[in-house]
């Protein structure tokens, strides 16, 4: 099954020469000239990758990318005509999972989706997934592992999802907050602590002799690379 990749850009000229290059690549493509009907056209048909210019003319990527985080953990790589340090930065922390300054080559792109499938797992990357442990259904909100349904509250989920998306990766508590929680400003250090707390206890109900979140002390928690 081909893997389906959003495009977000206000150019058609780069929108155009993406799709062209993803399309020869064998990727089914959609294109969108502005940010703020990505939600709705993702929860009609779900993408495995966006694609997304941080200069939309109606709404901020950065933006853009915290709302699609706040429900969904599909991969994102950002374009942008800037080559500050402080968006790439910024980016990274809202759950990119790459970041392509302009002017770049389609192929370049092309490249780089392939490298976020696979590392994520998804079936078009030209890597087997990592279902083998975990398996995510966002439209039943559900995660398995082991073959077995998790027991997940809401928070647990967005956690656990999180980490899904960049293994490996370590996520301080203010980055987790501010990816999961609604109000992020209006909770403390120590929720993340006994949501992790929790969500370890139920993965270990399904194997006990294995715990993939790290905690990395002073800094935060990430999940196992090599599961």
């Amino acid at each position: 099954m081909k893997a389906r990749i959003l495009i977000v850009d206000d150019e058609p000229a780069i929108v155009d020469a993406i799709q062209y290059a993803l399309e020869t690549e064998g990727f089914e493509t959609a294109c969108l000239f502005s940010g703020r009907p990505v939600l709705s056209a993702m929860a009609d048909q779900p993408a495995d990758l966006v694609i997304l210019d941080i200069g939309l003319p109606d709404i901020n990527g950065l933006e853009l990318c915290r709302e699609i985080r706040r429900t969904s953990a599909v991969p994102i790589i950002f374009l942008t005509a800037r080559g500050d340090e402080v968006d790439r930065v910024v980016g990274l922390e809202l759950g990119a999972d790459d970041y392509i300054t302009k002017p770049f080559s389609p192929r370049e792109v092309s490249a780089r989706v392939k490298a976020v499938l696979r590392r994520t797992g998804v079936n078009g990357g030209c890597a087997a997934p990592r279902e083998a442990v975990f398996s995510v259904n966002d439209s039943k909100r559900r995660i398995e592992y082991h073959g077995e349904c998790l027991d997940l509250s809401r928070y647990e989920y967005e956690i656990l999802k999180t980490f899904l998306r960049r293994p490996g990766h370590v996520f301080s508590r203010e980055q987790l907050m501010e990816l999961v929680w609604e109000h992020p400003e209006a909770s403390l250090d120590r929720t993340i602590d006994a949501h992790i707390k929790n969500l370890r206890a139920k993965l270990k109900r399904v194997r006990p002799e294995d715990d993939p979140i790290v905690t990395h002390r002073g800094t935060g928690y990430s999940l196992k690379d090599d599961l």
